[in-house]
This record gives structure tokens, C-alpha cells and sequence, in this order.
């Protein structure tokens, strides 16, 4: 977040010396130098009239320029003597260099607050519904459908396995548990709730249907039905979110995940069943 406000102040530091470097340069356009005005004033006098008529002429061009530039239109009289015709400020409105530079501003301006505005809409937390909060995933019915088949229950919402928890293995899961309320909590209504990374390095652990155990395709941890830590390297289990049921309905709170239990826990004692996929 801090990087991002620094880059903010960075762009908008620069629009604003942009500004004020094009504003003297428009200052300063049209003035004489000062070795051609210490020229004009120390012309020798007695000079021919054509010398004299020239150098009044050019007197009256750069009034002229110096004029155009300050936006005041100025009209040579023939004793060549410049008269300057105030304009009206209405009159005159804006000018092309004040429309550019007012433009440019304007678009930095909106360059700026639309970064910021999706820079705070990515970095701020999710809010409910969706990953980062709590997720309803499914009716109890469709969970027990799936597992009906010996599959777990999948939602790509919560990035989360949901799998049966028996009954009868509850104290050994509070001696394990006791410190993750939310995770007991599922428990006791019978669902465990199972991220769906593996600790070791992220891949998503997918389920085997023979072994009836998670095995990781990448480095071939592998964990149990309810994703305690069988083999591999992966250095503790399945990380796993707090879980509970509303009226029909099971809701999961993806905002914390709770680490996975440590290597040799075993609280339902459920072995390999089949052949490995990994």
C-alpha cells in the first residue's frame, strides 16, 4: 500500500513542474534580450532616416510579438509608435497553450485516480460471498450426495474439499483441535472443511478416487480422508477452514486458515484402500 501512495505523489509531483515549467517558458516568450535592448537605447543619434525608420520597424515587430504572445492584439500606428487595445478577458477566453496544458493536467489527473481507485479495490479484503470470506457451498443434501460415492465435495468458490468427519473419532480430534474452535465446530456437525493447496509448496492436492486419499501431483505428498499427513514431504496436513451449518445449508469462513495438523497425527485411522493415483 505504501509504494503505491508514493507512486501517487511521484506522478502528481511531476504533472505539477511540468505545469510550472511550460507556465515561464509562456512567460518569457517574446521578450527582447538584453543586449538588444542596451542596442536600441545606445543607437548613436544623427543616424540616417532609413536606419532610424528601420529601427523603429523593428521596435514594432517585437512590440508586436511581445503582444501576440501575451494574448493583447496590438495595432502599428504609421509613426510607427505601437498601440496597445486591452481585450476583453471574456472576449479573449482561453488559449491554445492554457487548453493543452489544462488538458494534459486533466488527463494525469484521471490516469492517477483510476491506478488508485483499482490499486484499493485489489488489495481490499473480499467481502462475503466470495474467497476471503464466508462462503455458503452447498446444500447438506448435495455434500452427502457426493459422499454417497466416496468422493469429496468440491467448491471452486471457497477452493475447499468438504469431507465426512466420523462421529465416533471426536475426542481424538479435540485433543488435536482444541485450539481451532471453528475447525471442532465442523467436526461436531460432521464435515471437515479442506483447503484445497497442499502446505508443501501450493499445488492444488486433487482427490483419488481408488486410494481414497489426497495425493499431490507435484512432489507426491499424500494425506487421508480428512487430510491428515500420510506421506511425502509436505511438513504438517491439509490446512483446513472453520465450518458451520445454517438451517440447510453449510456455510464456510475462508478468511482464516487454520494450519493443517502436525506430521503423525491420526485420528480416524483410515489407511490407503486401493491403488495410489501418485
Amino acid at each position: 500500500m505504501a509504494f503505491i501512495i508514493v507512486g501517487i505523489v511521484i506522478v502528481l509531483g511531476g504533472a505539477l513542474v511540468f505545469l510550472l515549467a511550460t507556465g515561464r517558458r509562456r512567460a518569457t516568450t517574446g521578450r527582447l534580450s538584453r543586449e538588444t535592448r542596451a542596442r536600441d537605447e545606445g543607437a548613436p543619434v544623427g543616424t540616417a532616416v532609413a536606419t532610424t525608420d528601420a529601427t523603429e520597424d523593428a521596435r514594432a515587430r517585437a512590440d508586436e510579438s511581445k503582444a501576440a504572445a501575451a494574448g493583447v492584439p496590438a495595432t502599428r500606428q504609421s509613426a510607427g509608435v505601437v498601440r496597445y487595445e486591452p481585450v476583453d478577458p471574456e472576449e479573449l477566453g482561453v488559449t491554445r497553450r492554457q487548453f493543452f496544458n489544462r488538458g494534459i493536467l486533466t488527463g494525469l489527473l484521471l490516469a492517477v485516480s483510476g491506478f488508485g481507485a483499482a490499486s484499493l479495490a485489489f488489495l481490499w479484503p473480499s467481502s462475503a460471498g466470495g474467497f476471503g470470506g464466508k462462503v455458503n457451498v452447498g446444500s447438506i443434501a448435495d455434500v452427502e450426495a457426493a459422499f454417497e460415492k466416496k468422493e469429496p465435495f468440491y467448491n471452486a468458490a471457497a477452493k475447499v474439499y468438504i469431507q465426512p468427519f466420523p462421529e465416533e473419532d471426536l475426542k481424538k480430534a479435540q485433543a488435536v483441535y482444541g485450539d481451532s474452535p471453528a475447525v471442532l465446530a465442523g467436526m461436531e456437525e460432521g464435515f471437515v472443511a479442506l483447503y484445497q493447496k497442499c502446505p508443501h509448496l501450493g499445488c492444488r492436492v486433487p482427490w483419488c478416487q481408488t486410494s481414497q486419499w489426497f495425493e499431490c501431483p507435484c512432489h507426491g505428498s499424500k494425506y487421508n480422508r480428512v487430510g491428515e499427513k500420510k506421506g511425502g514431504p509436505a511438513p504438517r496436513g491439509m490446512d483446513r477452514f472453520g465450518l458451520e451449518v445454517a438451517g440447510n445449508s453449510i456455510l464456510v469462513d475462508t478468511a482464516v486458515v487454520v494450519p493443517g495438523p502436525p506430521i503423525g497425527t491420526d485420528t480416524t485411522g483410515q489407511g490407503q484402500e486401493g491403488a495410489a493415483c501418485v
